[in-house]
């Protein structure tokens, strides 16, 4: 690359190329091969100046010979960058604002008169009509109040003020639709694909390339548990994929060669060869918008307060104006109170702050899918976690195997391992593995297995009945039997672990001893909660008394529930919404789906089940709870920033409009005042939210 240095400090340097022009691409790639360097802290490319500002740490002639040796086919094959990039945005709204301003000027500067105030009456026409349909729709709007101003200044000759006011209302609304665009575009890109590379099939074999470099047609192969990075076709191969966050559909889907598969998914079993359809990912990104789009549907209750706060103010804006004009008979006075309206700003900053909040709880692996839940998720007072998968990590193996019976202890883990194979789950799995590690091989040698959803298996060897599942399904429902002589031994049963019952012919066998170590954070991210305001956590599982009762008090929950069914759970979290708590529900299995819809914002973990994670309103990472600390504290400070918001525009242009009714301000001004205020509180929903940082230990146990 050939580059000029302009200017350099530091650990800073300033460098122009040396080409005649760069396009947006060359902007972002250059920009995405910087930032792709160990030595890069900070970067910023100018594609209309060429000019690229870098901050750097380590040896300075190291980063010279590195942008040195740059070439843009090199960049090319190596760096992966972004299908969406703000930059085109950015460069559309630009020209937009340069063409209006340079607009205004040219007509102020160069029309005579006659022609500047003919523009001027054209102008007003699409001003006027929006009124005229508000007094056709009997209805008192912001646009009302826009055509007023306009047209009054217009009959009064000040033919000025009204194209200033019309300059500064579309000079308004083009940053209004600029922040918003730019809000909704930063968001979707922080929560699209970010696959760099993929297996490329090619004559030579499989080869790792940036996934830029995908063309339509090309042959990619996935294999389970990885994303399908782009839009295509079964070449070869069957796979089951789940397709939740695209269709809603909880089920994995099998797939066939010539099926469909989409962006976005995962390969849950099997191994493809894809045929690539569309490179670009457009429709994963266009599906996220949506999802964004739709969200602001899910408007909090806070950002609906002020809209219709902003709705109803303006018959008294309205009121206030002609109030002023009776009696002071001020044509000018009456005008700065119509300048002014408090629709702009509490609409259009509420949605932006809540997109923002949104756009910083992705950045910390934090999806959410509307404002009300980031509303509930800063009022709650009750946190609801399920056990399994939540305050545990889900990865639970065999302690222990205790026969009852006189029965073989080996051939008991053989026989569940058999039964337990059919149906994984994270307990079943456990079982089948220590049963691979004991080099204990079954045969089919039962009849048909039968699941019961959330309670056990039912199947039959050698004419007699076995059962496996929960204490409350053999024991209870089944009415199972203990031994003779073995109930003392059964009651001493070790508590800390989780217990599979398994039964032959109506008599216990065999009890499963499974351990599934507590999340190392749980205990220190509950005493977060609790600091941050929440009074009540409860753990629900589906345990015996004994197994909860200890867990529980490892974890230092305030309540527990023991023996529940899912609609135990659900039921449990409607219980306490009718007591008047805002509940927030944590889990990640396909039992806990009626839970987190029956809470007022659903919390799953990102690699549960598919339907939990379609069904909860709110996504958290996996290897984590502290992603929960944040989440509070992100919610909270979106609410104390609504709120600050909401005080300074009402008391702001209140101001504005006993300083016009006073004849301090005239209308040009109150008006350019007001647009600003607005602007202002905009870009400051836009930026980030001031989040306390997290403590050591927090971060200790997250590593």
């Amino acid at each position: 690359m050939n580059a000029t240095i302009l200017h350099e400090s530091r650990g800073r340097i300033r460098f122009q190329l040396q080409q005649k022009r760069m396009t947006l691409a060359q902007a972002d790639l250059l920009e995405a091969w910087l930032q792709g360097k160990s030595w890069t802290r900070q970067v910023t490319v100018h594609e209309r100046t060429r000019a690229v500002i870098l901050y750097y740490e380590g040896d300075r002639q190291r980063v010279l010979n590195a942008i040195r040796q740059f070439s843009w086919q090199k960049a090319e094959q190596t760096v992966s960058v972004p299908a969406h990039s703000s930059r085109a945005l950015n460069r559309e709204f630009e020209e937009k604002l340069v063409g209006k301003i340079l607009c205004k000027a040219a007509s102020t500067l160069f029309l005579p008169p006659p022609l500047r105030i003919a523009r001027i009456l054209w102008h007003m026409i699409p001003f006027i009509g929006r009124g005229l349909r508000c007094l056709l729709h009997r209805t008192i709007k912001v646009e009302l109040l826009d055509a007023l101003s306009i047209s009054i200044s217009a009959c009064r000759r000040d033919f000025s003020t009204a194209g200033m006011v019309m300059f500064l209302l579309e000079v308004g609304e083009l940053l209004e639709e600029w922040t918003r665009k730019k809000s909704v575009e930063d968001l979707a890109r922080s929560m699209s694909l970010n696959v760099d590379r993929v297996w490329l099939r090619t004559a030579q074999g499989e080869v790792l390339v940036p996934i830029s470099q995908v063309q339509p047609g090309d042959a990619v192969i996935v294999r389970a548990g990885g994303i399908i990075p782009l839009d295509g076709l079964v070449l070869e191969g069957e796979i089951t994929v789940n397709q939740a966050s695209l269709t809603g559909e909880s089920i994995p889907v099998p797939k066939h060669p010539g099926g469909a598969v989409y962006a976005g998914t995962v390969v849950e079993e099997g191994e493809c060869v894809l045929e690539v359809k569309q490179a670009s990912g457009q429709s994963r990104y266009d599906q996220i918008v949506q999802m964004i789009e739709q969200s602001e549907q899910m408007k909090s209750a806070t950002e609906s307060k002020a809209a219709n706060l902003a709705d109803k103010l303006v018959p008294y804006t309205l009121a206030g104006s002609l109030l002023s004009f009776a009696l002071t008979r001020n044509a000018a006075r009456a005008l700065s109170v119509l300048m002014v309206d408090f629709s702009c700003a509490l609409k259009l900053a509420m949605p932006l702050a809540v997109l923002s909040a949104m756009r910083e709880a992705s950045q910390s692996r934090i999806t959410v899918k509307g404002g009300k839940f980031l509303e509930a998720a800063a009022a709650a007072d009750t946190i609801v976690f399920d056990k399994t998968g939540t305050l545990t990590h889900a990865c639970p193996k065999v302690a222990r195997v205790i026969p009852f019976g006189g029965k073989d202890e080996a051939e008991m883990l053989r026989l569940a391992a058999c039964l337990e194979e059919h149906f994984p789950h994270s307990m079943a799995n456990a079982v089948v593995e220590e049963a691979k590690r004991r080099g204990l091989r079954h045969e089919e040698y039962h009849s048909k297995v039968e699941y019961i959803v959330a309670h056990g298996i039912v199947s039959a060897v050698g004419g007699e009945r076995v059962l496996i599942g929960s204490a409350h399904f053999v024991l209870e429902d089944e009415h199972c039997r203990i031994p003779e002589g073995e109930q003392e031994r059964f009651h001493q049963l070790p508590p800390e672990y989780s217990h599979l019952y398994l039964a032959i012919g109506g008599q216990l066998a065999a009890v499963i001893c499974i351990s599934d170590p507590l999340r190392e954070e749980a205990k220190s991210v509950l005493t977060a909660l609790r600091a941050l305001g929440i009074t009540n956590t409860v753990m629900l599982t589906g345990d015996s008394y004994r197994t909860a009762a200890a867990i529980a008090a490892q974890v230092g929950v305030d309540d527990f529930r023991a023996g529940v069914l899912p609609s135990d759970k659900a039921e449990y979290v409607a219980q306490l919404r009718r007591e008047g708590h805002t509940v927030l529900m944590v889990g990640d299995g396909i039992n806990d789906s009626p839970a987190l819809s029956e809470a007022d914002a659903g919390i799953a973990i990102s690699d549960g089940a598919a339907i939990a994670r379609e069904i909860a309103d709110i996504t958290i990472a996996a290897d984590s709870l502290w992603e929960l600390v944040e989440l509070r504290q992100i919610a909270m400070a979106l609410m104390a920033r609504i709120r600050s918001h909401y005080r300074f525009v009402i008391g702001f242009n209140s101001t504005l409009i006993a300083l016009g009714a006073a004849g301090i301000l005239p209308p040009a001004t109150s008006a350019t005042l007001h647009n600003l205020s607005t602007l202002g509180v905009s870009l400051r929903s836009m930026s980030r939210l001031t989040i306390p940082a997290r403590s050591t230990q927090g971060n200790a146990s997250t590593k």
